[in-house]
Protein backbone atom coordinates (compact mmCIF):
# COMPACT_ATOMS: atom_id res chain seq x y z
CA UNK A 1 0.00 0.00 0.00
CA UNK A 2 1.11 3.75 -0.72
CA UNK A 3 2.05 5.98 2.35
CA UNK A 4 -0.75 8.47 2.92
CA UNK A 5 0.71 11.20 4.36
CA UNK A 6 -1.44 12.32 7.73
CA UNK A 7 -1.03 16.13 7.55
CA UNK A 8 -3.47 16.03 4.17
CA UNK A 9 -7.15 15.78 4.13
CA UNK A 10 -8.24 13.33 1.17
CA UNK A 11 -11.44 12.65 -1.42
CA UNK A 12 -12.83 9.08 -2.02
CA UNK A 13 -11.69 10.43 -6.09
CA UNK A 14 -8.19 10.36 -4.84
CA UNK A 15 -7.29 14.08 -4.75
CA UNK A 16 -5.52 15.60 -2.04
CA UNK A 17 -5.86 18.69 0.03
CA UNK A 18 -3.18 20.88 2.14
CA UNK A 19 -3.75 24.12 4.22
CA UNK A 20 -1.45 26.75 2.39
CA UNK A 21 -2.66 30.05 4.56
CA UNK A 22 -6.02 31.26 2.94
CA UNK A 23 -5.52 28.80 -0.36
CA UNK A 24 -5.29 24.68 -0.55
CA UNK A 25 -3.14 23.43 -2.31
CA UNK A 26 -4.71 20.66 -4.97
CA UNK A 27 -3.18 17.52 -6.01
CA UNK A 28 -3.85 13.89 -6.81
CA UNK A 29 -3.00 10.81 -4.62
CA UNK A 30 0.19 8.38 -4.85
CA UNK A 31 -2.43 5.76 -5.28
CA UNK A 32 -4.08 7.74 -8.32
CA UNK A 33 -0.86 8.06 -10.15
CA UNK A 34 0.40 4.67 -9.29
CA UNK A 35 -2.86 3.49 -10.50
CA UNK A 36 -2.10 5.33 -14.06
CA UNK A 37 0.55 4.72 -14.76
CA UNK A 38 3.40 7.21 -16.83
CA UNK A 39 2.24 10.42 -16.45
CA UNK A 40 2.27 12.45 -20.02
CA UNK A 41 -0.08 15.69 -19.84
CA UNK A 42 -1.79 17.68 -17.29
CA UNK A 43 -4.42 19.99 -18.01
CA UNK A 44 -5.25 22.55 -15.51
CA UNK A 45 -7.92 25.08 -14.60
CA UNK A 46 -6.62 28.58 -15.39
CA UNK A 47 -6.39 31.02 -12.40
CA UNK A 48 -9.82 32.42 -11.55
CA UNK A 49 -11.48 29.84 -12.64
CA UNK A 50 -14.48 28.85 -10.20
CA UNK A 51 -14.78 25.81 -9.44
CA UNK A 52 -17.47 23.21 -7.83
CA UNK A 53 -17.19 20.82 -5.65
CA UNK A 54 -17.26 17.58 -6.93
CA UNK A 55 -16.81 18.77 -10.70
CA UNK A 56 -14.37 18.02 -13.07
CA UNK A 57 -11.38 20.84 -13.34
CA UNK A 58 -8.40 19.07 -14.69
CA UNK A 59 -7.48 16.24 -16.81
CA UNK A 60 -4.65 13.94 -16.14
CA UNK A 61 -3.27 12.02 -18.79
CA UNK A 62 -0.64 8.70 -18.56
CA UNK A 63 0.41 6.25 -21.26
CA UNK A 64 -2.93 4.52 -20.39
CA UNK A 65 -5.60 6.45 -20.38
CA UNK A 66 -6.75 9.85 -19.64
CA UNK A 67 -8.52 10.69 -16.11
CA UNK A 68 -10.52 13.25 -14.45
CA UNK A 69 -9.75 15.17 -11.83
CA UNK A 70 -12.81 16.91 -9.28
CA UNK A 71 -12.62 19.84 -7.24
CA UNK A 72 -12.28 18.88 -3.65
CA UNK A 73 -14.09 21.80 -2.82
CA UNK A 74 -15.81 24.88 -3.78
CA UNK A 75 -13.90 28.26 -5.00
CA UNK A 76 -11.62 29.90 -6.90
CA UNK A 77 -7.92 28.53 -8.80
CA UNK A 78 -5.95 30.70 -7.74
CA UNK A 79 -2.53 29.28 -9.04
CA UNK A 80 -1.73 26.42 -10.94
CA UNK A 81 1.66 24.32 -11.06
CA UNK A 82 2.90 25.72 -14.46
CA UNK A 83 6.01 23.43 -13.88
CA UNK A 84 3.82 20.13 -14.87
CA UNK A 85 3.61 21.28 -18.35
CA UNK A 86 6.67 20.64 -19.60
CA UNK A 87 7.73 17.95 -16.75
CA UNK A 88 4.14 15.81 -16.08
CA UNK A 89 5.79 12.69 -14.74
CA UNK A 90 6.53 14.97 -11.60
CA UNK A 91 3.04 13.74 -10.30
CA UNK A 92 4.84 10.46 -10.90
CA UNK A 93 7.79 11.48 -8.88
CA UNK A 94 6.64 13.26 -6.04
CA UNK A 95 2.66 13.45 -6.26
CA UNK A 96 2.66 14.98 -2.81
CA UNK A 97 5.28 17.69 -3.22
CA UNK A 98 6.15 19.27 -6.69
CA UNK A 99 3.41 17.26 -8.35
CA UNK A 100 0.91 19.49 -6.79
CA UNK A 101 -2.10 20.74 -9.39
CA UNK A 102 -3.21 24.00 -8.52
CA UNK A 103 -4.45 26.11 -5.50
CA UNK A 104 -7.78 26.73 -4.50
CA UNK A 105 -9.07 29.58 -2.18
CA UNK A 106 -12.12 27.87 -0.99
CA UNK A 107 -15.89 29.46 -1.04
CA UNK A 108 -16.05 27.88 2.77
CA UNK A 109 -12.62 27.13 4.45
CA UNK A 110 -14.12 24.97 7.29
CA UNK A 111 -15.16 22.87 5.17
CA UNK A 112 -11.98 21.02 4.27
CA UNK A 113 -12.87 19.25 7.77
CA UNK A 114 -15.49 17.09 5.70
CA UNK A 115 -13.23 15.48 3.59
CA UNK A 116 -11.25 11.82 4.42
CA UNK A 117 -8.66 12.41 7.50
CA UNK A 118 -5.56 9.88 6.43
CA UNK A 119 -6.90 7.12 8.35
CA UNK A 120 -10.20 7.05 6.11
CA UNK A 121 -8.13 7.48 3.18
CA UNK A 122 -6.16 4.28 4.08
CA UNK A 123 -9.95 2.73 5.44
CA UNK A 124 -11.12 3.64 1.84
CA UNK A 125 -7.70 2.01 -0.31
CA UNK A 126 -7.99 -0.88 1.77
CA UNK A 127 -11.18 -1.52 0.65
CA UNK A 128 -11.25 -1.25 -3.19
CA UNK A 129 -8.19 -3.07 -2.62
Amino acid sequence: MSKVPGDLRYTKSHEWVRAAGPDLVVGITDHAQDLMGDMVFVELPKPGTQLAVGKECAVVESVKAASDVYAPLAGEVTEVNEMLAGAPETLNTDPYGDGWLFKLRPRDPKAVHGLLDAAAYESLLASEG
